[in-house]
């Protein structure tokens, strides 16, 4: 039968080997976050991307996929999307890095470069923060700014989606839209890639 000292010490040891398991664990799984994120952008990069002539759908709508139309989108309340390839029936949500946020101002408050790329005064953005890759849902009607809920940076969307305030140190890419009828249409790609910051 072993002595209470022997037990002791082997309690000490086993649980020194469990500590030294567990931090090369740790150290496996940090070396392996970055080729990892890496790895998860190059398979995003493979889904299609937005194009021009898509339509937008909302990202939550159950169903067949409706076009949204500019009535769809209220002033100053953000509304999350997807664009939709109605010639393939297509929703293109196989990537997050597709989702769209949709903000619609008055007119009247846009600048010609903002003008230029709305339609009927709605603006469209990546809806993925450039700092971590969250989804960006949250509107400040006081500062007109969309904020990002998990590390709080903020993004002056009336100024081309450029940083107010936070950890991110890019803009949020813009995506520029027509109107056919009264349904929103994508004009273009993003002005850069989507996502967070890949470290």
């Amino acid at each position: 039968m072993p002595q209470p000292e022997n037990r002791a010490r082997a309690c000490c040891t086993a649980q020194a080997v469990n500590a030294q398991r567990r931090r090369i664990i740790q150290i496996a799984a940090s070396g392996l976050a970055a080729p990892l994120a890496l790895m998860a952008l190059k398979a995003d990069d493979a889904w299609p991307k937005p194009a021009d002539g898509d339509r937008l759908v909302d990202e939550s709508a159950e169903g067949v996929p409706t076009p949204l139309r500019l009535s769809d989108v209220p002033v100053d309340k953000p509304v999350l999307a997807y664009p939709f390839d109605e010639s393939q029936n297509m929703v293109r949500d196989d990537s997050h890095l597709n989702k769209v946020v949709l903000m619609r101002f008055a007119e009247g408050v846009l600048d010609a470069e903002s003008r230029a790329r709305s339609a009927g005064g709605v603006l469209a953005f990546s809806a993925i923060c450039t700092h971590q890759g969250c989804d960006l849902k949250t509107w400040s009607t006081k500062d007109q700014l969309l904020v990002c809920f998990c590390h709080s940076t903020k993004y002056r969307l009336l100024e081309g989606g450029t940083v107010a305030s936070g950890p991110a140190s890019r803009s949020l890419p813009n995506m520029p839209l027509k109107l056919v009828g009264d349904v929103i249409v994508v004009a273009g790609g993003f002005s850069a890639q989507p996502g967070g910051q890949v470290s």
